[in-house]
């Protein structure tokens, strides 16, 4: 019987001759084995033509060098989006079916993506392994932490399209665009008067229920807003910051 048939065999009885002499994992087949050592060698035979990266694994350069051939062979059936690598893809196609295998141990939250599934544990944990080599600052996420750095950097990638003005964060942009469009998403449920910030609808609902949070550390007296209780302080603190350009009363 030649080496093809012992080969199937071990699959069915699960035999794995092949042991590892330094870590002592055992494999069914010798190329398995030889891939493997590869970890402790380090040696990396694939190479790529364009840019000289190394992979210990012949299918780690192919799916790299898409990176250089543009090509995506794997294309989702619903939206037509294409990928270069097929994991890619599937988790793309959660979106579409709603799948969320990955769920959290602590508040049963399910997420897409296992990735993702990590990030929500650090609420938990309360783990912020970024951290800010300026200031010290941690973060839970790294994409906060890139936000973050923008503060000590300066830089202002997202630029309103309408007056140039500049934003660190998208989310910011995306607020001041409403200044040009005029939408104001968030609605009172009790007057339907609309606002472009969620604070300011915040803010306005103390209206409604009564609210008034902000007080007085002289009389006490309480106020719905900060510029309201602003304003009642300079009865206290006699101060007057409007000042006339005429008389400078």
């Amino acid at each position: 019987m030649g080496e093809s048939h012992y080969r199937k065999l071990r699959i069915h009885t699960g035999v794995k001759p092949f042991i590892c002499s330094e870590c002592n994992k055992s494999f069914s087949h010798k190329t398995s084995l030889t891939i493997h050592q590869r970890i402790h060698t380090g040696v990396k035979p694939f190479i790529c033509t364009e840019c000289n990266k190394s992979f210990r694994h012949k299918t780690r350069l192919t799916k790299h060098q898409r990176i250089h051939t543009g090509l995506k062979p794997f294309i989702c059936s619903e939206c037509n989006k294409s990928f270069r690598q097929k994991r890619n893809l599937t988790i793309h196609q959660r979106i579409h079916t709603g799948v969320k295998p990955f769920i959290c141990t602590e508040c049963n939250k399910s997420f897409s993506q296992k990735t993702n599934l990590k990030e929500h544990q650090r609420i938990h944990t309360r783990m912020k392994p970024f951290i800010c080599s300026e200031c010290n600052k941690s973060f839970s996420r790294k994409t906060n932490l890139k936000e973050h750095q923008r503060i000590h950097t300066g830089v202002k990638p997202f630029i309103c399209s309408e007056c140039n003005k500049s934003f660190s964060q998208k989310r910011n942009l995306t607020i001041h665009q409403r200044i040009h469009t005029g939408v104001k998403p968030f609605i009172c449920t009790e007057c339907n008067k609309s606002f472009t910030h969620k604070t300011s609808l915040t803010i306005h609902q103390r209206i409604h229920k009564g609210m008034k949070p902000l007080n007085c550390t002289e009389c006490n007296k309480s106020f719905s807003q900060k510029g309201h209780l602003t304003k009642h302080q300079r009865i206290h603190t006699g101060m007057k910051p409007t000042i006339c350009t005429e008389c400078n009363k």
